[in-house]
């Protein structure tokens, strides 16, 4: 496999749309690589962050020496999943809810307990929970997501309470994630970060977007409280990794 320039192969993600945005966010981040089979005419384009594949292309043709190192949630379209199959036989299909904020939703006013984290908060991050790790991975880890300068978050007690990222940024939508570290839940803070995010994506000129598991009732909640509206029903596959529980 060939690590080549994502604008090279742009056009096998087009149209841009509310979800997964693996390759956008490689592309706009530079955290992450995107791979082909072959250049020129690539058949097969593997786009990647850690714990994060898109898959697009023939499956056949891409080699089973690299499927056999991939692990992570795939998204990719169905006929992907029998190579998937074949490669790990407990690959699990992971049912998604995509939803978007219209423009015609306001955004909420600000709280001044959310703010911006930089990498002056990286102590507060330190000991994040090893349920709330996932939040950082789309961006190369803590260090990572504190340079790019796009979380808000409510610090208590010198430590991170809860955060709000981009987990996916696109060209035209961002894909919001959010954790509120078990201590500190049922406190509205997840609700208060997601607010504060809203106000920045739009600010960049972007959609907010909220991907989430049908029976992730907390998520969910947090969502319509928002103003979130249901866009699609969509599936991730859990290529050698477990799919989390709500």
């Amino acid at each position: 496999m060939l690590t080549v320039q994502p604008d090279a192969v742009r056009s096998w993600f087009q149209p841009e749309r509310p979800g997964p945005l693996v390759f956008e966010h490689v592309a706009r981040t530079g955290h992450g690589r995107v791979r082909v089979d072959r250049w020129p005419d690539p058949r097969v384009v593997v786009a990647e962050v850690p714990g994060n594949i898109s898959l697009r292309g023939d499956p056949t043709h891409l080699p089973t020496a690299e499927l056999a190192t991939l692990s992570g949630f795939v998204d990719a379209p169905p006929e992907w999943l029998p190579a998937l199959r074949a490669a790990d036989p407990d690959v699990a299909v992971w049912d998604r809810v995509i939803a978007v904020l219209p423009d015609t939703v306001a955004s909420p006013p600000p709280d001044p307990g959310v703010r911006l984290l930089t990498p002056d908060d990286a102590p507060a991050l330190a000991d994040l929970s090893a349920e709330s790790a996932w939040i950082a991975e789309t961006w190369a880890g803590v260090a990572g997501m504190l340079a790019a300068r796009v979380a808000r978050a409510v610090i208590v007690d010198g430590r991170a309470a809860s955060i709000a990222v981009p987990f996916y940024t696109g060209g035209t939508y961002e894909d919001i994630g959010v954790i509120t570290e078990p201590a500190h839940r049922r406190k509205g803070l997840s609700t208060a970060c997601a607010s504060a995010l809203i106000s920045d994506i739009r600010g960049r000129g972007h959609m907010p977007t909220w991907s989430t598991s049908p029976d992730n009732a907390g998520s969910r909640g947090v969502a319509e409280r928002l103003g979130f509206v249901h866009e699609r029903n969509d599936v991730l596959y859990a290529l050698r990794t477990p799919v989390p529980t709500s």
